[in-house]
Parts: C-alpha cells; sequence; structure tokens
C-alpha cells in the first residue's frame, strides 16, 4: 500500500507543478503582451516626420565673391597697385621703390612726404600719395588728355586713365613725349615694363574723380 499511496500521492504535485509552471507562462507571455503594446503605443506617439526642405547651395571655400568695381576709380587703383607690387603696402623692390604704388624717394618728396618709415607703415599715407600724384600729373597733363584723349596713337586708344598709369609708371615727361612724338619715343621701366603696356591695361577706367592740382599733397602730419 505504501508503494501505491506514494505512487499517486506523486501526481498531484506533478500536477500542481505543471498547472502553476502554465500559469506562470501564460501570465508572462500576456505581460510581455502588454509592455509590447505599452512600447508600441509610446514608440508611435515619439515617430514624427522631418518637415521637407529644398536643398540650400552648399559654400565652397575655394569660390569667393567681391564686390563688383566696375571701371570706376576704386578699380582704376587696384589694378594699378596690384600691377605694381601685388598689394603689398610694405614691399621695397631691389631699385628701392616703396610700398603699394612703388613710389621712388624723388616723387615721394614731389608731394611732401619726406618721412619713408612712416610712409611704408601707413597704407592710410600711402593711398592718399596716390591721389596727390595722380591729381599732380592730371594738372601737368591737362592739355594732353584734352588733344590726345579717344585718339589712337601708334596703334593704342588713349584713355585719360591710361595716360595717368602711364604717367604713375614712367613719369608725365615721357609721357608727353610719347604722345607728341606720335608713339616713337617710347619708355620702358627697370623690368622692362613698357609705357604701351600701360596706356593698354588701364584704358577706360573712369578718372574724374582725381582733380588736377598742381601743388597737390599728401593729407598727413608729416608732410612738410
Amino acid at each position: 500500500m505504501k508503494k501505491k499511496v506514494a505512487k499517486f500521492s506523486v501526481l498531484p504535485v506533478v500536477g500542481a507543478s505543471i498547472f502553476f509552471y502554465s500559469f506562470s507562462t501564460n501570465k508572462a507571455q500576456d505581460i510581455n503582451t502588454a509592455l509590447l503594446e505599452e512600447f508600441k503605443t509610446v514608440n508611435e506617439e515619439l515617430t514624427f516626420e522631418v518637415p521637407y526642405s529644398p536643398d540650400a547651395a552648399v559654400f565652397d571655400p575655394q569660390l569667393r565673391s567681391y564686390p563688383a568695381l566696375g571701371k570706376s576709380y576704386v578699380a582704376f587703383k587696384e589694378a594699378l597697385g596690384f600691377k605694381e607690387s601685388g598689394g603689398d603696402y610694405k614691399v621695397i623692390n631691389e631699385f628701392g621703390y616703396m610700398g603699394k604704388y612703388q613710389f621712388g624717394r624723388g616723387t615721394l618728396k614731389l608731394i611732401g612726404i619726406r618721412d619713408t618709415n612712416l610712409f611704408l607703415n601707413s597704407p592710410d599715407l600711402q593711398e592718399a600719395a596716390f591721389y596727390a600724384n595722380a591729381s599732380r600729373n592730371k594738372w601737368i597733363l591737362r592739355k594732353d588728355i584734352e588733344r590726345f584723349e579717344d585718339q589712337v596713337v601708334n596703334g593704342i586708344k588713349i584713355t585719360e586713365s591710361g595716360i595717368l598709369a602711364a604717367a604713375h609708371l614712367a613719369g608725365p615727361g615721357n609721357v608727353k613725349k610719347f604722345l607728341r612724338s606720335n608713339g616713337t619715343n617710347s619708355f620702358s621701366d627697370g623690368f622692362g615694363t613698357s609705357i604701351k603696356h600701360y596706356f593698354k591695361k588701364f584704358e577706360g577706367f573712369d578718372t574724374s574723380f582725381v582733380v588736377p592740382d598742381r601743388k597737390a599733397k599728401a593729407n598727413s602730419p608729416s608732410v612738410i
């Protein structure tokens, strides 16, 4: 009898275990299902779409934009300064010409500048010197400008800006010689740059801003 009792007493335990295990498994599945549904609900609430926006142009650091200067006086002097020195205010070439516009000491004295150290360290003074020199040259060459402007001399169209650029390179005296010899009496500087090149390269700029003045001086405290 003990054997039977023992045998039958095990069955309820096993049955209870199976029932408990089945109940626990079902409950766990229900919990997992509930959590999954809750996650889906929350996830749906958090889901959103980014509004469409048109493609924007990508900035290219290699591309640079500069103000359009056209043929203005500023364009004229900047082009001339770049040709003379690459726009370097402090450069001195092998012949002793100084600054952005490559002035010699003699020309600087004519427009009232004797302190070359101050000149080299003052961009404002160099810009004032350029204008003063152009103003003085325009007065010296006023008759030649009136006579030769828009004429063709030795195959070169003559303009006021070309005359002033050539005078900056060669001095007003050599410009007179070139024009009045019908282009046969030319000039080249120490680097071989021809006055003809300046007539051509700088033609057609608006230099009406420059007022002719025989006594033009650079406006600076160091001017004597």
